[in-house]
């Protein structure tokens, strides 16, 4: 009885966290906007033309993709942390979201060439490619290397390859398009569209509704692979799943809003403490909630702390995510000398 309210007063303090968040980077920026009249653009009982414009066209789709990417990227870390066995494995980290950049980036810059706009589609299309093929050399070296430490280190070379690789494409880009490009490498989710947020919308709950149909599996996997195996799962395929599907959530994150780092590393870190367990089922559902509420509070940081220039989210989520990293690690190392 504790833990199932325990579990309740966590659900709920996340929920009303994210629609407090939402609020607010609705009515703040550069124009502040009346809580009253947000409402009622938001209900759709008229309004400021002004201010319908604002929140409907710039503010609102930017604030959804900032739940549903914020909420597929923690999801995304929490099925690499329980594939590799390891609290600190994220996409971020690993080179995953470095390699679908590096993808992105040469589909953009290819169809800019050719005076080309690539499609919602095309971009997650191109991420998974550059996810898939990341991963592939991770799990490569995950067979090369003993240590989850030094696969750790193999994955953030990866990323800084692919970062590199990137920046000498972006360099090269045509000169009106340069800025965009910028931006988006850096990590960013303004210039969102209503069509963008309808794209990720789709794709991500697709991902998520499969992630919680393996909720069973996954605890079974978690109490390791013998166990999982006994229990009549079939682990190659299982893995591939676990695979596939992280791949799709830190593909469209990265389609959109280019990287995004630490979110998927500290978010299922905190959101376990939180919950005081690490049941799937509760976790792929708190995990969402939790990164989405994480990216829109960086986001706002993002927005206001140096208005009117705008930070990459990058910048805001290492400043927070990268303490969380570094305490893991801290309490990892203390838990093996004790």
């Amino acid at each position: 009885m504790r833990n199932t309210k325990r579990y309740g007063f966590a659900f709920i303090l996340l929920a009303a966290l994210l629609l407090l968040l939402l609020l607010v980077n609705v009515c703040a920026g550069s124009v502040a906007i009346p809580l009253a009249d947000a409402l009622r653009i938001l209900t759709g009982q008229g309004g400021d033309g002004t201010y319908r414009d604002i929140i409907l066209q710039i503010r609102f789709p930017r604030a959804l993709a900032a739940i549903i990417l914020g909420g597929a990227l923690a999801l995304s870390g929490y099925l690499l942390q329980t594939f590799f066995h390891n609290p600190i494995a994220g996409p971020f980290i690993l080179g995953i979201s470095s390699g679908a950049k590096l993808v992105v980036a040469l589909a953009m810059v290819g169809a800019l060439e050719f005076s080309y706009s690539l499609s919602s589609l095309g971009m997650i299309l191109a991420a998974f490619v550059g996810a898939m093929i990341s991963m592939g050399f991770v799990l490569l070296m995950s067979r090369l290397v003993d240590q989850m430490s030094m696969l750790i280190v193999s994955g953030v070379m990866i990323g800084y390859i692919c970062s590199a690789i990137t920046d000498f494409v972006v360099t090269f880009a045509d000169d009106s398009n340069i800025v965009n490009l910028h931006n988006w490498s850096q990590g960013s989710f303004s210039g969102i569209t209503w069509s963008n947020v309808g794209m990720m919308t789709v794709v991500v709950f697709l991902a998520f509704a499969c992630v919680f149909l393996l909720s069973k599996p996954l605890s079974a996997y978690q109490m390791g692979e013998s166990y999982a195996r006994n229990m009549g799962l079939n682990i190659p395929v299982f893995r591939a799943l676990l695979v596939i599907l992280s791949s799709i959530l830190s593909a469209c994150v990265t389609a959109f809003a280019g990287p995004v780092s630490f979110v998927g590393i500290a978010v299922p870190h905190l959101v376990k403490s939180l919950f005081g367990t690490a049941k799937p089922i509760l976790m792929i559902p708190a995990c969402f909630l939790g990164g989405a509420a994480f990216c829109l509070f960086c986001d706002l940081l993002a927005r206001l702390l140096f208005a009117p220039t705008e930070l990459s989210i990058s910048t805001v989520t290492a400043v927070f995510g990268a303490p969380v990293v570094i305490y893991i690690m801290v309490r990892r190392r203390q838990g093996k000398a004790a």
